[in-house]
């Protein structure tokens, strides 16, 4: 449970950790179309440079990227499984009696395998890189324009900005229940089928209750301090984009053109 990066902000002094939040939201969303809207390993291939060379910038460590992908390892066992029986397209590379195995069913998991690992590239450089704070002001600022269809802007960003804030602090909670779990003979990796689900259960519950109380703690917390929503509020922080944010938007914007080029004519 220690293994997941997604969520944790990590102060560190680089040139990426200083831009303005709103080009970083805005940029990931450009990586991303870049990312999905092509089918080829070229174009992941420059993608995997561009986010390689994001991430020496911010100075984060590739060992961190990976991490938040250790927990994936049970969803990328699963997603072969299932393409091994259900793809049939390509030559066969093996065959033991009745099954065959595919070259469309490795190519299409190992496919999808590059896409997941560029996705939690791009999610775990904008969340190591910002402070939950700044992430919130950076969506409010860009759901603004919404408030004309009466879009509750301030309320989402809200939202979004504490599931991110808490996602390491569930794990802790989680992490804590198994070993006391584990303390009161609870094995999750031994026994049957019924006995892992019972002891799941077990966990689950109190990670339910603990969550509750804590969601509690915090809208007392931020009702004491006066927050209301819906009301207007004033910022201690002002956002200012400047010269290098518009630049890097520059650079993102070529990347998912080039990227999309790549995919669609070589």
């Amino acid at each position: 449970m220690k293994n997941v990066a997604l969520g944790q902000y990590i102060p560190l002094d680089s040139k990426v950790h200083k831009l303005d939040p709103r080009i970083k939201i805005v940029s990931m969303i450009l990586l991303m179309v870049g990312i999905f809207s092509v089918n080829n390993f070229y174009a992941n291939g420059f993608m995997f440079v561009f986010l390689a060379c994001a991430i020496l910038a911010s100075k984060l460590t590739f060992k961190f990227i990976l991490k938040s992908l250790k927990p994936m390892g049970f969803m990328l066992i699963f997603l072969f499984i299932l393409n091994i029986f259900a793809i049939r397209e390509g030559r066969v590379l093996l065959e033991i009696w009745n099954f065959k195995l595919y070259s469309g069913a490795l190519y299409q998991t190992f496919f999808i395998v590059t896409r997941l690992i560029l996705m939690v590239m791009v999610t775990t450089l904008l969340t190591a890189t910002t402070p939950p704070l700044d992430l919130t002001l950076g969506i409010e600022d860009l759901l603004n324009p919404l408030r004309v269809i009466k879009v509750p802007a301030h309320e989402i960003a809200m939202m979004i900005s504490i599931a991110l804030r808490f996602i390491p602090t569930l794990i802790e909670d989680t992490q804590r229940i198994m070993n006391a779990q584990a303390s009161r003979g609870v094995d999750l990796d031994e026994g049957s089928l019924k006995e892992k689900i019972s002891g799941v259960v077990s966990m689950i519950i109190p990670l339910f209750i603990s969550s509750y109380h804590r969601a509690e703690d915090l809208a007392d917390a931020m009702e004491a301090r006066g927050y209301y929503p819906g009301k207007e509020r004033t910022r201690y922080k002002q956002l200012k984009i400047k010269f290098s944010d518009w630049l890097i938007l520059v650079i993102c914007i070529a990347v998912m053109v080039i990227s999309i080029s790549i995919g669609r004519y070589i």
